[in-house]
């Protein structure tokens, strides 16, 4: 028998399993997502993701400020459902994600329990990890810490961004979350501990929000570590720095980069590669190169504050004289 569901979620991550749901012909009893909120410079009012495909399909929506209050709660518990489905929402008290018989799971973008928290697709590529994946566990007290119930993963390619693997995952993952309902109702998953996931001798890596200090560029580091870094912010929220003539200053944003190994390291000695991390290197017409703590990057996609994402050639085109600035 298939059982009657509550789906909870917000961003387009969440709409690919929704929607996988229904053309699998799960019955999906409601919908909660986050409340209308105010935006663009009119400040009209924009629905989520998962409201606009509910919508479209003829779903109950309920889009509590509170999860907590009462009228809500007994609005949810009034569609007997058996069975709440999490993708990219908010944390859940007790007394919804232990309402449903069948129990309240939710899919995360991680190998749990690597990558528990708020962005762990950016911070698997940040890492310089070899492989990503979907998880589906059953939720309980404590953030992304419920018996894993199933996994699926996939390789992360060197070219990688978190826009690529965030695709990737979206599908992964709603094919997972259809598994899963199949295998609860046929009473075929047993769930099992984090723990027995953890690989020995292997820490746990955390997956916290992304901070505009984190999206700041430091040149001092390797040209390794900020290419990673630059794909795993790109092509949102992106990461920025700062050109510098001495008189004039402007913001780039950096949305994609190349290692380049035709350019001689900036020196050997740690003090000669501080010194000159962030200076440029270019022909002011296509080529666009930043010496790094070690190593130098080619740089290939940039914006500039009030201008529209470009390739270096374009940008360069409209700037002079780039190499008498430094990025700092």
């Amino acid at each position: 028998m298939k059982p009657r569901i509550i789906y909870m979620g917000t961003p387009e991550f969440a709409v690919a399993p929704l929607k996988r749901l229904i053309e699998e012909g799960f019955e999906i009893a409601a919908v909660v997502t986050v409340p209308d909120k105010p935006a663009g410079r009119g400040l009209k009012l924009s629905e989520s993701a998962v409201k606009k495909h509910a919508l479209e399909q003829g779903l109950d929506i309920l889009q509590p400020v509170s999860l907590k209050d009462e009228t809500f709660l007994k609005k949810l518990a009034s569609y007997n459902a058996d069975l709440f489905i999490v993708v990219a929402f908010r944390m859940l008290p007790k007394a919804v994600w232990s309402m449903p018989g069948m129990g309240t799971f939710n899919l995360h973008a991680s190998l749990l329990p690597q990558y528990r928290g708020a962005a762990p697709i950016n911070w698997a590529i940040i890492n310089g990890e070899k492989e990503s994946g979907v998880t589906t566990f059953l939720i309980d007290e404590q953030i992304d810490t419920g018996n894993i119930l199933l996994q699926k993963s996939c390789p992360i390619s060197e070219d990688e961004t978190v826009g690529t693997l965030y695709d990737k995952l979206m599908e992964m993952g709603a094919g997972l979350v259809v598994e899963t309902v199949r295998g609860l109702s046929g009473g075929l998953l047993q769930p099992r501990p984090q723990a027995l996931f953890t690989k020995t001798g292997t820490d746990i890596k955390p997956a916290p929000k992304i901070t505009k200090e984190l999206c700041h560029i430091c040149w001092e580091r390797s040209a390794e570590e900020i290419l990673r870094l630059i794909r795993g912010l790109s092509p949102y929220p992106g990461t920025f720095s700062h050109i510098s003539n001495g008189t004039r200053q402007i913001e780039l944003k950096i949305y994609g980069a190349e290692m380049e190994s035709s350019v001689e390291d900036a020196g050997k000695d740690k003090e000669r590669r501080a010194g000159l991390a962030g200076s440029i290197i270019s022909d002011n017409k296509s080529c666009l190169k930043v010496r790094c703590g070690q190593g130098v990057l080619k740089l290939t996609q940039i914006q500039a504050a009030g201008k529209k994402r470009m390739t270096t050639r374009e940008f360069l085109a409209g700037f002079r004289d780039i190499d008498s600035y430094k990025f700092e």
